[in-house]
């Protein structure tokens, strides 16, 4: 298998502040990161956690940023190349972690590495997901301009809701009669490209 780590000057750092955190706290740490790795909008610690952390582990802040940060890399690689346990244990030892911080990423791995792939599969990928559709027709038959006219418009009433949000918010989306024709003509498109993957 391709390397998913790239042994770069910011792995090199990041391996060797890695190296020296103490082994039976390492553990603790990448199940956290784990835990929270699918949520895009959500820190894997609070302010006052990663403060805590940066004593327990006698670094500065930056270095701690470096190793969560790495840490969550090399996890989000492991999920989007899904990678078994032994090769992501092989991979790390071949950017020099050492064989007890490899063998914890891979014990980690194999515990919930499944189950966040799955999460990530059933997250949403855009910031915003269709709930809900209404609509209401209108006809405008005057202006200041014209006395007689007949101008059809249809208002789509869409509820979205964020992915991290239980309320959803309604946009409201006015169509002439031509350009409700060429959305329906992009939506007929959308739909049959849908099919032809299913």
């Amino acid at each position: 298998m391709a390397a998913i780590i790239k042994e770069t000057q910011s792995i090199k750092q990041a391996v060797t502040l890695i190296n020296g955190i103490d082994p039976g706290k390492f553990p603790r740490l990448l199940s956290r990161i784990l835990q929270k790795l699918h949520l895009k909008a959500e820190r894997s610690f609070s302010e006052e956690e990663e403060e805590k952390l940066q004593s327990a582990f006698s670094l500065e802040k930056q270095d701690l940023q470096l190793i969560l940060e790495t840490v969550s890399f090399i996890l989000e690689q492991a999920v989007y190349h899904n990678v078994k346990p032994a090769s992501l244990q092989q991979q790390l030892e071949n950017v020099h972690l050492n064989p007890e911080k490899a063998e914890a990423f891979a014990q980690a791995w194999a515990t919930t590495g499944q189950e966040t792939v799955e999460k990530f599969r059933q997250r949403m990928f855009a910031p915003k997901k269709l709930e809900s559709v209404g609509w209401q027709l209108s006809l405008q038959m005057a202006q200041s301009t014209q006395a007689k006219m007949k101008s059809p418009r249809a208002v789509l009433e869409l509820g979205v809701r964020s992915e991290d949000s239980e309320n959803s918010e309604k946009m409201f989306v006015e169509f002439s009669h031509e350009e409700l024709l060429d959305f329906y003509s992009k939506l007929e498109t959308i739909q049959a490209q849908l099919d032809s993957l299913t």
